[in-house]
């Protein structure tokens, strides 16, 4: 049997861009075509309800954002509201109608403007259902454990497509009823999910309890499209077939449209799929405390309901959920603003059952989701944030060694601000970290930890007689450090791993490079420069080395033989500091060597956040 995780949507995302704009002043951002006011515009609006909506549009319908933009802003809320870690996220999946440039992929333009790091991309094209399709991307992986975070996104920035000046060149008189449609029923905005296999450790969170999505384009002919102008001629050629670019849009083979004599088909379609649903004891309409129903206009929703009650199986009009009307129709995005507002309301509770279904017209697709509201995780490791701050140095009041205090200080405060973004160092500290991050960190870790004591051996051979003192605190400190890879070694075969494989594996690339740098500056005549390694390092000892292993030691359930690796750094750096202090306080200190300490622990610290972020990448 497959091993399945549960799916957790910890936090969502929704925006917006600009402000709110009412029936009044759609033409003020749209345009008039051909100079003159719309005949339908006030028919069209008083059936789908709509009051307001959002576009990124200025008056002289210029772009005020990407459609990219519109995503990543929504993913950056959606992160801070579920206390994710964007270097985390392991796979990006985004829907959208029309992303800002035909190639390449949508997730690949948004995937640029994040702060994620190298992950797996997918992008869905279609109309309403493609932000379901990238919803269920993200959860099926998670589910079947390919990924721990995923994000995924639905994004729309409609309202270019409509700006008045597309349609003044063309050969129609007047605009067709299929454009101007939708030119008064589509708007612009973002929402993003993030999705996890733990669920939140403050607040509520929507478990995914199952996802379903299907065509039906083997049955009816294509209903919202564009370019082309016959929606019943299989064979009619598209855009790309017309000899330019301009003869194309000129025939309005590129105005988005929508054929509405179709639209009572798509009603009909959703709601038998609602049924097989029942049928299938995926659905119980007794037990729905929520239905989050997309419709593009108001006036759908009545023959919805008529169908509902005619199977038997209406939800109640209290337990319907929809803001349509305040934040427009956003298309792939409309499912993701919706759950947004409803998740922040203070309505859900715990328990709760929320059906959501997203019907697209594009050619027929029909898509279910049932989220259930589950509470904050009591049992959850939550670890207090500690102060960052650098591990205290004593030294003579001179002003160099003064100056060097300094600069070390903020090197090692930028240095731990950093590690708090690099992956396995969040997860220990949000209480995420699994068993095979902990057995990957002390692997990667024994490679580089067993070079140490020989850098330092090096080092100490080529410090002069004359600085004798200097040259007997770096001896001390190989002393001390020799044998830390065995502690380390002895950590991994109590996990009940083989000494053989970490003995035997290789280093990953940011551990070759900090061994790379250590080996050459030990090396040469004198390399003093290195008590900022030492500083960097004895400091990973002294300030987090203990407090790591502590919560790795609760979070996993471990006991002191598993993690004394860490737990014993934190006592025994404590004394290696104050060899550390004893050298910076040598009288040959002078500005020139204590600059090269200061650069040399810059460089450290950067080489080894690298060695952390570089895990299993060999």
């Amino acid at each position: 049997m497959i091993e399945k995780e549960e799916v957790y949507i910890t936090g969502i995302g929704a925006f917006l861009p600009n402000k709110p704009i009412d029936n009044n002043q759609m033409e003020d951002y749209l345009g008039l075509i051909n100079g003159k006011k719309s005949g339908v515009k006030e028919r069209i609006l008083k059936q789908n309800g709509i009051k307001s909506r959002y576009y990124a549009l200025n008056k002289n319908q210029e772009s005020t954002h990407s459609n990219a933009e519109l995503a990543a802003n929504a993913i950056e809320i959606a992160l801070d509201k579920s206390g994710a870690n964007a270097t985390e996220i392991e796979l990006l999946s985004t829907g959208t109608t029309q992303g800002d440039l035909p190639v390449p992929g949508f997730a690949s333009m948004v995937h640029a403007l994040t702060d994620f790091k190298k992950c797996e991309l997918a992008s869905f094209q279609s109309v309403c259902a493609s932000g379901m399709m990238a919803l269920k991307t993200a959860f099926s992986q998670i589910k079947f454990k390919e990924k721990q975070e995923a994000v995924a996104v639905g994004s729309e920035f409609a309202s270019r497509l409509f700006k008045g000046s597309r349609f003044d060149g063309q050969k129609q008189q007047s605009v067709p009823f299929d454009t101007e449609f939708l030119r008064w029923m589509l708007s612009d905005g973002a929402g993003a999910m993030v999705l996890s296999n733990k669920k939140n450790t403050k607040g509520l969170s929507l478990r995914i309890d199952w996802m379903e999505l299907k065509s039906h384009a083997n049955e009816f002919p294509v209903c919202m499209f564009t370019g082309k102008n016959d929606n019943k001629n299989e064979k009619e050629p598209t855009w790309l077939d017309y000899p330019d670019y301009e003869s194309a849009s000129k025939a309005g083979a590129i105005n988005l449209k929508q054929d509405i004599r179709l639209l009572d088909k798509v009603i009909q379609v959703g709601v038998a799929h609602y049924f097989e649903l029942i049928d299938k004891g995926m659905v119980n309409p007794d037990k729905t405390d929520w239905l989050c129903c997309h419709y593009s206009s108001e006036y759908f929703k009545k023959p919805i309901k008529d169908l509902m009650t005619k199977g038997g199986a209406l939800i109640s009009d209290e337990k319907w959920f929809s803001n349509l009307t305040t934040k427009g129709n956003t298309g792939a995005a409309s499912i993701y603003i919706m759950l947004e507002e409803l998740l922040y309301s203070g309505k859900l509770k715990a328990g709760e059952t929320i059906l959501c279904m997203v019907p697209e017209s594009g050619r027929f697709i029909t898509s279910f989701m049932q989220v259930t509201v589950v509470g904050q995780d009591e049992d959850a490791k939550v670890y207090p944030k500690r102060k960052i701050e650098a591990p205290e140095l004593v030294v003579d009041k001179n002003p160099t060694s003064e100056w060097l205090v300094r600069q070390l200080t903020q090197i090692w405060i930028d240095f731990e601000t950093k590690l708090l973004q690099v992956p396995v160092v969040s997860k220990i500290h949000s209480g995420k970290l699994s068993l095979s991050d902990y057995k990957l960190l002390l692997h990667d870790l024994r490679q580089q930890v067993i070079d140490g004591s020989q850098w330092i051996s090096r080092a100490a051979s080529n410090i002069d007689i004359e600085l004798f003192e200097l040259r007997s605190a770096f001896i001390k400190h190989t002393a001390a450090e020799h044998k830390d890879f065995q502690i380390l070694e002895r950590n991994f075969v109590a996990l009940g791993e083989s000494l053989e494989d970490i003995q035997t594996g290789n280093k990953n690339v940011g551990s070759v490079a900090l061994t790379s740098f250590m080996f050459q500056q030990a090396s040469k005549n004198n390399p003093i420069d290195l008590l900022g390694a030492m500083f960097i390092i004895e400091g990973i000892g002294k300030r987090l080395a203990g407090y790591w292993g502590d919560m790795i030691k609760d979070q996993l359930e471990l006991d002191k033989e598993q993690v004394s690796f860490f737990t014993y750094h934190g006592v025994a750096d404590e004394n290696h500091f104050h060899r550390l202090e004893e050298a910076l306080n040598h009288p040959f200190m002078n500005m020139d060597l204590a600059k090269q300490i200061a650069k040399t622990a810059k460089t450290t610290a950067k080489l080894y956040e690298m060695q952390l972020e570089e895990l299993g990448n060999y």
